[in-house]
């Protein structure tokens, strides 16, 4: 089978193991009244406490001792091992530290996957640079399918969805072994200190005011990143509870229609460097920002009838919200940081991201929902839920467009220093 055709493979499993259910897990739990919103907050902010130290450690791993794609393949059968024992639980503390599980051996395969696409890429003299973005982008295509099959398989609100995810994580673990030697690279030097290991030289930067301010507003604009894929589809799908809209294709088809965002997602990617090179990177990141307070207010005002565009409209901003932020907080850091430290530092950037800021959002999100806007039969007031959410974006930008002091030249390309 041709290289980049099994990579291919690998990246669309690589999602779809995780899209199966990611979307869904909320209105799976609480359609079986599995707890509050507080203890949900807490299982979903697991995703970001394994980011913190499972992928550091997985990649130690590998440097060290294990081929990276065994390493792979191992957790990637353990993680489908885990999701096959959900259905027997039925209580949220139990399945807390389910998920956990799953996520600690999840999380690290999505930097582990792109390192052997990169090894692989390289050993056999392919354009590194040119054919892994169309490798990557079957990633998102794999997680937009994943949506697809758990609603049309009538799964979004059982736990068929983890048994679909379980049986593809099972494939892709046996696949890995397939794919060509990933030895261990040994780039870790043997007397290098436990810091520089765990990547965490770049903490450093925190003493430059432009790097601390860019890490610490990537922390907060963290916080909101997950909100939708936490609540979007249960907000959809409770429109049912509305006699007008209980038959509507939104809410039978909810996941359907959130997936228009991961399409979104990979489209606006492609408009990343005009706006970079246009606006630079603070402009880039404030209208990140600004996408998200009109994310989150078209839910607060959108409906399956009248304002079905609202929602329409709020999944294809999606895009332009994720991408402007994640993306191009990725290049600001690739272009502005020391080689000697540029993986160090992309690891604080993702940790400040989709670590600290994540679970902070995840676990307050949960907390507040339950303490102001749960009624004492256990509805969600969405209408209130998004508009927080919206402000609470705003004041980030606000905040930033003050604090973040960055000077843009529209004649100066991003370029990477050596």
């Amino acid at each position: 089978m041709n290289l980049k055709l099994r990579l291919t493979i690998m990246s669309f499993l690589q999602f779809f193991v995780w899209g199966a259910w990611l979307i869904t897990i909320a209105t799976y739990f609480f359609s079986h009244n599995m707890g509050t919103g507080t203890q949900f907050g807490d299982i979903f902010s697991t995703l970001a406490l394994s980011s913190l130290f499972m992928p550091a450690l997985a990649g130690i791993i590998a440097d060290k001792w294990v081929n990276a794609e065994k390493l792979y393949g191992v957790l990637h059968i353990l993680y489908g091992a885990i999701l096959f024992y959900v259905p027997q639980v039925h209580d949220a503390s139990t399945l807390y530290y389910v998920i956990f599980g799953a996520m600690i051996c999840y999380m690290p395969t999505i930097s582990l996957s792109n390192s052997i696409a990169y090894t692989i890429l390289k050993n056999n003299n392919y354009d590194v640079v040119k054919d892994f973005p169309p490798i990557r982008v079957w990633g998102t295509i794999g997680f937009i399918a994943a949506m697809w099959v758990t609603n049309l398989t009538g799964s979004k609100d059982n736990a068929n969805q983890f048994i679909i995810g379980a049986i593809a994580a099972m494939i892709l673990g046996i696949f890995s072994f397939t794919l060509p030697k990933c030895p261990p690279q040994k780039t870790i030097a043997k007397d290098a200190s436990i810091i520089e290991q765990l990547g965490l030289k770049a903490f450093s930067l925190f003493s430059n005011y432009k790097m601390a301010a860019f890490f610490i507003f990537s922390m907060f604009l963290g916080a909101a990143l997950q909100l939708t894929n936490m609540y979007g589809d249960v907000y959809l799908s409770e429109f049912g509870k509305v006699p007008e809209y209980h038959d509507s294709f939104v809410v039978k088809y909810s996941t359907i229609i959130l997936s228009i965002s991961q399409v979104s997602e990979t489209l606006f990617i492609l408009a990343i460097p005009f706006f970079l090179k246009k606006f630079g990177i603070k402009k880039v990141m404030l209208i990140s920002m600004l996408a998200w307070v009109v994310r989150f207010g078209l839910f607060s005002y959108g409906d399956p009838a009248g304002n079905l565009w609202m929602i329409i409209l709020s999944c294809i901003v999606y895009g332009m919200a994720f991408d402007f932020f994640n993306i191009s907080g990725s290049l600001f850091v690739e272009t502005t940081t020391d080689s000697k430290i540029r993986s160090s530092a992309q690891g604080l950037f993702m940790m400040m991201t989709n670590g600290v800021g994540a679970f902070l959002g995840s676990r307050i999100s949960g907390w507040m929902i339950d303490r102001f806007y749960t009624t004492a039969n256990g509805d969600k007031q969405w209408h209130g839920i998004w508009l927080v959410f919206a402000i609470y974006a705003l004041i980030v930008a606000v905040l930033f467009a003050i604090f973040f002091k960055h000077k843009h030249d529209p004649k100066a390309n991003l370029e990477v220093k050596h």
